[in-house]
């Protein structure tokens, strides 16, 4: 019996293999030469180093055909495995080009996770049911190291200028004003008037300090002349954000679709207060000098599509 370690260490190629199965689908050197659209002497060429590079006969030629011999038999079942597992490779390898299969590593910053990645993501669960989207939350100062070792393949957020390079590609998708945010039962929903100097004096949950969010915020109190709160609790992550509005009575600010999203849910309240903050447009980031995989692709066509229909 001819062992699968000297098989593989033959010079046994994919046409080989192909040869063996369909001598053994028809018994006949000329039938196969036709199926193989090659001529007969060369069916025979090739049958015989096939036999040269086992040194052993696989096949016994008469004038009714060919029949295996038993060790035919033995690399012919070696030849059908190898041949399935190519056919399943190929398959697996279209279904990945096509986006129906495969991975994709996201990062995502609050302001664009519900209203725009969220419903990308489903879009493409929808026509690719295989396909695997791991989506981690965070800010830029985060993310971009993870992006850029390879652990993400792709960002979409705020496009902060101070974090622009020259290795990364970015692309702008829309503007998204911020509002103010509190819990449904906050005390302050029931003042007639809410003023900065009122808010002020509120607890709050803000992004951290370098944030231009953050700063922004800040600037707001200034204008009033006000001291920005002190009682505070810095995150950049919605869970701690929406867990800070409920057990800690906190005032935040987010994106306003993602406000008025959670808002609809019954999770949280907008606070009726105008918001000056200007901040950049929510986009894409990926890395200018990085292939994108075909399921990355398809993810990014999905967000496009998404913020054309919004």
């Amino acid at each position: 019996m001819i062992g699968i370690d000297r098989v593989l260490r033959s010079n046994l190629r994919l046409r080989h293999l192909q040869l063996l199965v369909a001598l053994d689908e028809f018994r006949h050197l000329g039938r196969t030469a036709e199926f193989l659209s090659v001529t007969q002497p060369a069916v025979s060429k090739m049958l015989a180093e096939i036999e040269k590079t086992f040194d052993l006969q696989l096949f016994e030629r008469s004038s009714k055909g060919t029949e295996p011999t038993p060790y035919g038999l033995t690399v012919i079942k070696f030849a059908r495995s190898v041949l399935a597992d190519y056919d399943r490779a190929k398959i697996e390898i279209a279904a990945v080009t096509e986006g129906s299969a495969g991975r994709v590593q996201v990062g995502a910053m609050v302001a664009a996770t519900p209203t725009l990645l969220t419903q990308a993501v489903n879009n493409l669960k929808k026509h690719a049911t295989k396909t695997t989207v791991l989506i981690e939350e965070g800010d830029l100062r985060r993310l971009l190291p993870r992006l850029r070792s390879g652990e993400l393949d792709l960002i979409v957020g705020r496009l902060e200028p101070g974090y622009a390079a020259p290795d990364l590609e970015t692309e702008a998708l829309y503007n998204e004003p911020m509002c103010l945010i509190c819990a449904p039962d906050h005390e302050i929903l029931k003042e007639n008037i809410i003023d900065w100097s009122l808010l002020s004096q509120q607890a709050w949950v803000v992004t951290p300090s370098w944030a231009a969010s953050r700063t922004k915020l800040n600037q707001i109190f200034y204008k009033h002349n006000l001291h920005p709160p002190e009682n505070i609790i810095e995150s950049a992550s919605f869970l701690n954000i929406l867990m800070s509005l409920q057990t800690c009575s906190a005032i935040g600010f987010m994106a306003h679709q993602v406000a008025q999203h959670f808002e609809q849910q019954g999770l949280i309240s907008i606070i009726p207060i105008e918001l000056e903050i200007d901040l950049p447009p929510i986009g894409i980031i990926t890395l200018d000098d990085r292939e994108k995989t075909p399921t990355t692709r398809k993810l990014i066509e999905q967000i496009r599509m998404i913020n054309k229909t919004s």
